[in-house]
């Protein structure tokens, strides 16, 4: 624990995440989903899908809601604790979701694979980078959009050399 976060409540540290975020665009999407080996028809499907992520805070739980027209997926977790997840693209995965620094770490594993994504806020911005390396070396730079007075996440996935970008604003 940093001394940021000594004496804290985890689960306090998560508020400063809650709010809903809704896709506007997405960038090189279906060659980041190729490459984690998703379906041709559902790679299809999910390049015009436009999602909703909602986070939620209930005491020590924490509570990552996706919602779209393809599938919604909604994981309950204790900051900390390994659990069992099922991905929108049907991987199992071993996860465990950290504050670090201020930021939400989640950490999926699986057949000897692992992704990270990472949720930080700067000021009332949520920034959102997913990081995929079949290699387990992971580093991709944190950045944010705000456009007319909008608020937008924005999320980078990366697997490999490939890198895609998507944006989501703040409802």
């Amino acid at each position: 624990m940093t001394s940021e976060t000594a004496g804290a409540h985890p689960a306090n540290m998560a508020e400063a995440f809650v709010g809903t975020w809704n896709l506007k665009t997405s960038e090189n999407f279906d060659e980041y989903m190729k490459d984690l080996g998703v379906g041709f028809a559902t790679r299809k499907v999910a390049l015009v899908t436009k999602p909703t992520t909602i986070i939620e805070v209930d005491g020590d739980k924490v509570t990552v809601k996706t919602q779209s027209t393809l599938k919604n997926t909604e994981l309950s977790f204790k900051l900390g604790e390994e659990f069992d997840e099922t991905t929108a693209d049907d991987r199992k995965v071993k996860s465990v979701i950290t504050i670090v620094e201020g930021k939400m770490v989640h950490v999926q594993k699986w057949d000897g694979k692992e992704t990270s994504l990472v949720r930080e806020v700067n000021g009332n911005c949520l920034l959102l980078v997913s990081t995929s390396n079949h290699q387990v070396h992971i580093y991709t730079s944190l950045f944010f959009v705000v456009f007319e007075l909008f608020v937008f996440l924005t999320q980078t996935l990366q697997i490999g050399d490939t890198v895609c970008t998507r944006h989501y604003e703040k409802a």
